[in-house]
């Protein structure tokens, strides 16, 4: 097994318990597949096709899926791997990838070939990779490596995810030229900086955050404009300690969208332009991990603890009707391996998630019905 190996379709379909709707499982190997982190796109050559993880072969891989028929390609041939972070060009044409400290670019229209674009300073850790919006350029952040200092493994339990934010680390948002190469440092501060979110619209903006617990980080959403290195505050708390983040951008490129936690406990899912006008949220009484909206007035929220299912909303004349119920999840969250991430595709009528209800994370699609009223409003 190698790269340009083909896997055989492993699709199966079985009919939802809760909702009567068939929910496709694309992946169906004794190891975790999961698709890319939800702010990224990963599908492309017309939406035929979809990047995602595998640890397959004892070793984490990316690989690319036909959705229609399932056959695999496998992309990399990384040995003795544990992480994958990966973005796609707009275009579709190439894929860049986060692998320890390098990242690389994998053309995906010829035989897949590889190239080192950036490597991390000595003593750093690699972000993650978001591209701008036309294929100029790709982003990642790099943060002081102290791990000889502080206890660290934040993939899997956030354990000295509080102890970091304290620590400070100095950080730097990196831009890399994707056509000609080269690297330049657009930002820095003493900061444990991550979750870099690149515009789909606007080449010269984007996000990042302030990393940490949320009701305890100093301010977590920032914008960037690439243009000039200047930084600013997005969605400012409205009451102290309150929960804001995994945020994300809208297909308009200029809304971002985040859920969050008031004082109280209460749920909610918001959107917010870049200059912080166009405030709009929305509240409910559940536990969730991520929400993620299509831009065309639909919204998504996988469940935690109690909440077994994915809950959907959609707007009807302005109002989001629901939450109503999608289609089962239960995902254990344990590592971030077998977080759920639902995304919509870009026509917002299917959604992608990852589940380890059977033991493993794989990859699921569910058709989202058009009359949404056969969906059974959500029950805790």
């Amino acid at each position: 097994m190698g790269k340009g190996t083909i896997w055989p379709s492993e699709r199966k379909s079985a009919t939802d318990r809760f909702t009567g709707l068939e929910v496709i499982q694309l992946t169906d190997y004794k190891s975790h597949s999961h698709h890319l982190y939800f702010t990224e796109n990963g599908w492309y050559d017309e939406e035929q096709r979809l990047i995602f993880v595998s640890d397959r072969g004892n070793s984490t891989n990316l690989y690319s899926m036909h959705v229609e028929s399932g056959e695999i390609t496998q992309l990399t041939n990384y040995p003795g791997n544990d992480h994958i972070d990966a973005c796609l060009l707009p275009d579709g044409s190439a894929v860049y990838i986060k692998l320890g400290t390098r990242i690389i670019r994998l053309d995906l229209l010829g035989d897949f070939d590889e190239k080192v674009v950036y490597e991390a300073p000595q003593g750093y850790h690699l972000g993650n990779v978001s591209a701008s919006a036309d294929g100029q350029h790709v982003c990642t952040c790099v943060q002081e490596d102290l791990s000889h200092r502080i206890r660290l493994d934040l993939g899997n339990g956030y354990v000295g995810h509080r102890e970091l934010m304290e620590a400070a680390p100095h950080s730097m948002i990196i831009r890399i030229d994707a056509v000609n190469g080269g690297a330049e440092t657009i930002y820095e501060a003493h900061r444990f900086i991550t979750h870099i979110n690149a515009s789909p619209k606007e080449p010269w903006l984007m996000t990042f955050c302030h990393e940490g617990p949320w009701h305890l980080v100093d301010h977590r959403i920032w914008g960037l404009d690439l243009r000039t290195g200047e930084a600013w505050k997005i969605r400012e708390r409205l009451e102290p300690e309150e929960k804001v983040g995994h945020e994300f951008f809208y297909p308009d490129g200029v809304t971002i969208g985040y859920h969050g936690f008031r004082t109280n406990g209460t749920n909610f899912f918001g959107s917010i332009r870049y200059d912080n006008t166009e405030l709009e949220e929305t509240e409910f009484h559940f536990d969730t991990w991520h929400g993620y909206a299509d831009g065309l007035g639909q919204a998504i929220v996988d469940g935690k603890s109690a909440v077994k299912t994915l809950s959907i909303w959609r707007k009807q004349d302005g109002v989001y009707d629901g939450p109503r119920m999608l289609c089962e999840l239960r995902c254990s969250f344990h590592s971030q391996k077998v977080h759920a991430h639902p995304r919509f595709d870009a026509q917002g009528k299917r959604v992608l998630f990852t589940s380890d209800k059977n033991g493993y994370g794989n990859l699921y699609l569910v058709h989202v019905p058009e009359d949404f009223t056969v969906l059974p409003l959500f029950t805790p």
